[in-house]
């Protein structure tokens, strides 16, 4: 479900009087896409809810200052792509030891589906942040190529070239990882 534009501005006008349940309207809307872009590129679930967490706080801490000029959505999905780069970065300074439990046990049968995830989540972490990031708001939170330009402040060129650049990319590392049909 997406709010049309002129109710959305309502309930906006709303929320920044203190109508909670307005503000609970627009943030529930917007969070199943915000938990797509998350989960997308954090790649696990618990860094992705962290990330949430880190976007609901941002939005509910900036939300007065917000001037609705983009949707409440887009608005909404930067914060989120941007809690949850933020998240990877931090988890790639302070990698966790190797402990060898990661290695799962030859009598667990493992669905092919969940394969294919783990295989595609993995050659996303190859791809640099700027392509990852324009291919997960793309694919993952359906947001236009101008959203995107927006989003990351830059021009929809740059997008369309990174869109392309990027799934060029993550069809080589499907390739490297033997998916036949990549």
């Amino acid at each position: 479900m997406t709010l049309e534009h002129s109710f959305e501005l309502e309930l906006i006008e709303k929320a920044q009087g203190g109508d909670q349940k307005a503000f609970a309207t627009l943030v529930e809307d917007a969070s199943r896409r915000m938990w797509a872009v998350a989960y997308s590129v954090c790649g696990n679930q618990h860094d992705a809810e962290d990330a949430m967490q880190d976007a609901l706080t941002a939005i509910w801490k900036n939300f007065d200052s917000f001037v609705p000029r983009a949707r409440f959505s887009t608005w909404a999905y930067r914060i989120a792509s941007n809690a949850a780069l933020q998240v990877v970065r931090r988890r790639r300074e302070y990698p966790e030891e190797d402990t060898g439990v990661a290695e799962a046990s030859t009598d667990v049968a493992v669905d092919s589906s969940v394969t294919a995830t783990i295989v595609v989540r993995e050659a996303m972490e190859t791809l640099s942040d700027e392509f990852r990031e324009a291919l997960v708001l793309r694919e993952y939170a359906g947001m236009s190529y101008a959203e995107i330009a927006e989003h990351q402040g830059i021009n929809l060129q740059t997008v369309k070239s990174r869109i392309n650049r990027g799934r060029t990319r993550l069809k080589e590392a499907l390739i490297a990882r033997g998916v036949e049909h990549a």
